[in-house]
Formats: C-alpha cells, sequence, structure tokens
C-alpha cells in the first residue's frame, strides 16, 4: 500500500482546508480550542454545515446520502478538522446506527431513519451499557416482550452519552432470556418521547451532565422497529462497535493535542530551562509522537480494509486501545507541564494547551472525565481479549 499522498488528494486537503477556513463558525473554534462544553445548538449548526457541503456523512456511500469519500479522504478530513478545531462530529445516528441500517435495516427503515439523521431531525443516543453490563455487555438485563404487534421493554440503561439532546435511541434488549446470553439480545430503535422512558442526568467531576440513566417502564415500542432479526442483537452490536472503537482513536484530535503539548513545552520553564530542554519530558514527547505516527499507519491500513470488506475487522480493537492510551498521554503530559495551573476545579476544563499556563488558572478539570477514554467502547482489557481470540486464533 502506497502511504504518500496523490496529487488530487492534496487537492482534496486544500479543499477541505479552505472549507474550514471560511465557513466555520468563530464561536465553534472558540469553544473548542478552549475546551469548552459545546452546546447542542453549536453541533447543531456544524451537523447542518456540513450537511449543506455534502460532507456529514463522512463514511456513507453516495447511494445512501453520503460523499462516497476513500478511506484517505476521510483520514484528511478528520486531520484538517482537527486542525481548524472544528467540533468532533456527534458519532451516535452518523457514524454508528447509520452503518447498521445499511448492512441490516430493512429498506422501509433505511428510507424512514437515514434522511432524518442527516437533516438533524433526529438525535440518536446509545442505548448499550447497563448499571451491571458495562464492557461485559452479553450480560445486560433490559428485557423486551413481544406482545402483539409491540415489544413490552423494562430496564435501564446508564452511561448515555447527549441522551439529554435525542429524541430517539437505539438499544439492546434481551428478547430471550433462556439461551447463552449472546444469542438472546435483539437490536431495537426507540422513540424516546414513548410513555414510560425517563431520563435522568449524571453530574460529572467538572460539573456537567454529559451522561445519564434511561429508565424504561413498560415501554411499548412497534415491532417494526426491530433491526434485522429478533436474537441477532450481539452480531448487530459488534459490528457497530467496530465503527464505534474506530472513532474513539481519535487520530486527528491526537495530533492537534500532540502540536500544542509540544507548544508548551517551549513556553514553561522548569530551573531555568524550558520543558522541551528537560532530557526526561522530551523523551516522553518524542515516544508519544512515534506512538502517534504508528497509529496514522494503522488507521490507513484499517481504512483500506474497510472500504474492500464493507466494515472495519476486530483490530480495530488496537486503534482502540492505542489511540486512548496515547490520548491520555497527551494529556498527563500537559496536566505536568501546567503544574498547579492544572488543579481541578468544577465546572473548568483544560483548554487550548499551547496557552501560557498562568491562562490555565482553575484550569484542567475534564483531564479526569477524559481518562474514561480507556473504558467506554469496550475497556482496553476487554479489547485485548478480542485481539488475543480473533487475531492470534488461540
Amino acid at each position: 500500500m502506497d502511504l504518500s499522498f496523490t496529487p488530487e488528494e492534496q487537492a482534496f486537503r486544500e479543499e477541505v482546508r479552505s472549507f474550514f477556513a471560511q465557513n466555520l463558525p468563530k464561536d465553534m473554534s472558540d469553544a473548542v480550542r478552549a475546551g469548552g462544553e459545546l452546546t447542542k445548538d453549536m453541533m447543531d449548526r456544524y451537523h447542518a454545515l456540513l450537511n449543506e457541503r455534502g460532507w456529514l456523512g463522512t463514511t456513507w456511500p453516495k447511494e445512501f446520502g453520503g460523499p462516497g469519500w476513500s478511506p484517505v479522504q476521510r483520514h484528511i478530513f478528520e486531520e484538517e478538522a482537527c486542525r481548524a478545531y472544528a467540533p468532533r462530529i456527534v458519532p451516535f445516528g452518523l457514524a454508528m446506527l447509520a452503518p447498521v441500517l445499511m448492512k441490516f435495516g430493512t429498506k422501509e427503515q433505511q428510507e424512514e431513519y437515514l434522511p432524518r439523521i442527516l437533516s438533524g431531525e433526529d438525535w440518536w443516543c446509545q442505548g448499550y451499557s447497563e448499571p451491571g453490563a458495562g464492557s461485559d455487555l452479553a450480560s445486560l438485563k433490559t428485557r423486551a416482550v413481544r406482545d402483539g404487534d409491540d415489544y413490552v421493554i423494562n430496564g435501564q440503561k446508564t452511561w448515555t452519552t447527549l441522551g439529554q439532546h435525542a429524541n430517539r435511541i437505539f438499544c439492546l434488549v434481551r428478547t430471550d432470556p433462556d439461551v447463552k446470553p449472546q444469542k438472546g439480545i435483539s437490536f431495537i430503535l426507540v422513540d424516546l418521547d414513548t410513555p414510560g422512558i425517563e431520563m435522568r442526568p449524571i453530574k460529572l467531576i467538572e460539573g456537567g451532565y454529559e451522561v445519564n440513566e434511561v429508565f424504561f417502564t413498560d415501554v411499548r415500542v412497534p415491532a417494526s422497529n426491530l433491526v434485522g432479526e429478533e436474537n441477532m442483537g450481539w452480531t448487530i452490536a459488534k459490528f457497530l462497535l467496530t465503527h464505534e472503537r474506530t472513532n474513539i482513536a481519535g487520530v486527528g484530535f491526537s495530533m492537534q493535542a500532540l502540536e500544542e503539548v509540544k507548544a508548551l513545552a517551549r513556553t514553561v520553564k522548569r530551573g531555568g530551562k524550558t520543558l522541551a530542554e528537560d532530557p526526561l519530558f522530551a523523551a516522553r514527547i518524542a515516544q508519544v509522537e512515534i506512538d502517534l505516527e504508528a497509529m496514522k499507519l494503522t488507521n490507513l491500513r484499517m481504512l483500506y480494509k474497510a472500504q474492500k470488506q464493507g466494515a472495519p475487522g476486530p483490530e480495530t480493537s488496537i486503534l482502540k486501545i492505542k489511540g486512548t492510551v496515547i490520548g491520555q498521554e497527551l494529556k498527563d503530559l500537559a496536566r505536568r507541564a501546567l503544574g498547579p495551573s492544572a488543579a481541578p476545579f468544577p465546572g473548568s476544563s483544560l483548554g487550548n494547551l499551547a496557552l501560557a499556563p498562568a491562562d490555565h488558572e482553575n484550569d484542567a478539570a475534564r483531564y479526569f472525565n477524559n481518562r474514561k477514554t480507556s473504558i467506554f467502547g469496550g475497556s482496553n482489557e476487554i479489547q485485548r481479549n478480542i485481539l488475543t481470540k480473533t487475531m492470534l486464533e488461540l
């Protein structure tokens, strides 16, 4: 595989860079640069901006309304979006549910939901984790019982990211309790306005409300909302999680964070010299840069493979592991560089790392929130087990 960019790909990079320079609203880039919390209005406006250009469904083929980009084009877009401090595209509908509907959904489901994802009419959230079923997802207990033309759902989901903004949720539910746990799960779409659903916010350490608990009490959902066949939800869940884990890797975001850490190291002084001149600190930066370059190449290889076979393979666990470890290492380097200015206070966040330390007073509470990345999408320990079982064939 030739990893050098072609003239056409370089021209595409210039097109994307020019688009962000001319069209990205300043309030959005300022919020991302400062590490602040994005409002729903900002996220909606950003999605609408990309959708108008035909660039919102970055992984979607043209027949479903996407740009039909190659893996390299998607990689370039992510790099340039991060370089411009553009918001992250909210993945739940666009990058997680949409591929599921394209592969497993009926024609009616595709025609109903895919256009509404692009238009912003539907905001989806994910109903996977439960209080007793996180990385061990097959132990989920939320129950769906068939009753005529409906399923009746009872149970609880937790850590539902941005559920407070959503009007729909895709859920894993147990439809057969008498078989092997993985074989009794189904994948179903639920309107959050349905009677019997309660969304409760969970307050995070920095004071925000990014995640939620969702309670289902005798919630009736049309059987036509079932995706695929009954009890094939585990197959669908694994397919969806490969897309989620690729997204979690966040190559472009780590590239931008690396540049900010380097800038910070050139600014902060300890004992009369900058951190960039400190051998130990410089060695840590060099190591994370090496790891990031290796991950970039791995990401491109997996994108090529995904383009050929229609979905990422189990090796996306490599991206998830390395991506989250690299991201956490970069945040830890920034925290160490900032010293006392990185002390956490509720309501603050780790903003633009390239700012002078004095500008980070009462900063960096979101550092602790970002420690979660090695857990969600399946903990890194679980990912190593997946790699062992599926790729080493042990």
